[in-house]
């Protein structure tokens, strides 16, 4: 029976120690019986690091490898290194979609529109693209059915549209590629544009890579062709 009552109060004093710090604070770390793995000993990104000489935690690649997914830079006898993950290469048409201060017209000169670029063209297209502007690019992509369409002035008086058009409180829908007005855009127009973006539209030239861009130009294009 003394066991007994021994076992049974070492458990009620440890359930005591074990509960009693629980919505405190405290100034100093307490204890942790499970961490769960909270503080592990590894080596996290932009953060100094004791093991290594200099101190640092982040490491360059070792001498000679290539990143997976990363391509090594290809010598350009015109320009400096290039690769397909370039989201920046300099002033040029390639890199701008602009000739001085004009949008350009075809492609840039050593890029070869293929059947592989446009199946390129319309991966990127369906992952960034195809929320807003849809499938075909008639602009009636899935946000289009959360932001409302703006009334439309038909029999209605104006006064009546003027009214339905301030109650409207949803964006207004999304580009439709296949209008003739954007049928007409320049190739080196639709770069500039996802490069920079118009209107709602924000910028892609931080997210999508120079060669993406112009794979996804070659795609719209290629819907504009068949929309015809």
């Amino acid at each position: 029976m003394r066991w007994f009552f021994l076992i049974f109060t070492f458990l009620v004093i440890a359930t005591i120690i074990g509960l009693r710090g629980r919505g405190e604070k405290f100034s100093k770390p307490p204890f942790e019986l499970f961490p769960d793995m909270d503080r592990q000993y590894k080596v996290k990104f932009q953060k100094p690091s004791h093991f290594f000489e200099n101190g640092m935690g982040s490491r360059r690649p070792v001498e000679g490898t290539v990143p997976m997914g990363f391509e090594l830079p290809i010598e350009k006898a015109d320009g400096p290194p290039r690769t397909d993950l370039d989201f920046e290469t300099g002033d040029e048409y390639y890199s701008t979609g602009l000739f001085g201060d004009l949008y350009g017209q075809g492609y840039p000169e050593g890029l070869t529109v293929d059947a592989a670029l446009l199946e390129r063209g319309k991966q990127r297209y369906q992952i960034n693209c195809v929320p807003c502007h849809g499938e075909s690019g008639d602009g009636k992509g899935i946000v289009s059915k959360y932001w409302g369409t703006p009334p439309v002035k038909g029999k209605q008086s104006e006064e009546d549209y003027q009214k339905e058009l301030a109650d409207f409180n949803g964006i207004p829908p999304s580009a439709n590629l296949l209008d003739p007005r954007v049928d007409a855009f320049s190739e080196g127009q639709i770069f500039w544009t996802i490069t920079h973006g118009k209107g709602l539209m924000g910028p892609y030239g931080g997210t999508v890579n120079v060669k993406d861009r112009w794979a996804i130009v070659a795609y719209v294009k290629a819907l504009q062709a068949a929309s015809k």
